[in-house]
């Protein structure tokens, strides 16, 4: 297992390519990049038409590697419910 500087695990080029191909195969949309970020090898930033939207973690436990995907969003930038679903 690689690990980076802190000992957390080492996201490779390869595994970004990989990723990156795998979200844009899932949500069929092309504008989805992964860049990577220069202090943290654990993890990379998600953009989609060049905005960020989220950060990807790699996770290496019993054996196993998984990715995790976390997206925040504003409240700010939700559209108003209709009325429809009030309350």
């Amino acid at each position: 297992m690689k690990t980076g500087r802190n000992g957390e695990p080492f996201l490779t080029r390869s595994e970004i390519w990989r990723i990156e191909k795998y979200l844009r195969n899932l949500f069929r949309l092309d504008t989805i990049t992964l860049l990577e970020r220069p202090k943290q090898t654990d993890s990379v930033e998600v953009h989609v038409g060049g905005e960020f939207i989220g950060v990807i973690f790699k996770d290496e436990e019993d054996g196993e590697t998984t990715y995790a995907f976390q997206m925040a969003i504003l409240e700010m930038d939700l559209p108003e419910a209709p009325p429809s679903r009030a309350g």
